[in-house]
């Protein structure tokens, strides 16, 4: 498993490469929170991008020296900085991603790079809208939550995630750990 640094250094190299080649994107997931504040990500790196501009984003990589794949499931790609996964994601749980979403995308300096960074309501409802019955682990959104909770509109995010049995069941165990507090939340 790659360090945090690691994740860093190739954070900064991939956002470069996409930026270069016109590919407009933002930083998503653990990275995209860490950014806003939140606990530091030691898995893998999350870039969301439109459909339509996946596989560039993925030539582009490629070009660039990275490894890249494209795994049999339908909403993502795959390159690999040495040790450092990139998902590009263009089809999460939570629908295609499109211009709306690029266009809630802050942008930020992360690492004394300039980017957009995916709004933490948009990144907790896309890991919320993730689980299911073969991917139950509520630590990262707890993780999450805990860390960054007064930057969230969780009205919104309650009514985004409704439809998930999943999501329900989290909101439900933020209020008795008391992350939220009952009135917080609808």
């Amino acid at each position: 498993m790659p360090e945090f640094e690691d994740l860093v250094e190739s954070l900064k190299t991939s956002a470069a490469i996409l930026r270069e080649s016109g590919v407009p994107f933002a930083l998503a997931g653990g990275l995209a929170a860490w950014a806003r504040g939140g606990p530091e990500n030691d898995h893998d790196l999350d870039f969301m991008v439109k459909p339509e501009d996946a596989e560039h984003a993925l030539e582009s990589l490629g070009a660039a020296g990275l490894r890249t794949e494209r795994p049999p499931e339908d909403w993502l790609f795959k390159a690999y900085d040495g040790d450092v996964m990139v998902d590009l994601i263009f089809r999460p749980a939570s629908g295609p991603v499109d211009d709306a979403m690029l266009d809630r995308a802050e942008l930020l300096e992360v690492s004394a790079t300039r980017m957009r960074v995916l709004s933490l309501d948009d990144v907790l409802v896309t890991k919320l809208l993730a689980l299911n019955e073969t991917h139950l682990d509520y630590k990262g959104v707890l993780d999450l939550a805990r860390a960054v909770r007064e930057q969230i509109d969780w009205d919104a995010v309650r009514e985004r995630t409704d439809e998930s049995p999943y999501a329900r069941a989290f909101f439900s165990l933020v209020e008795e750990l008391g992350v939220l507090g009952r009135s917080s939340i609808g």
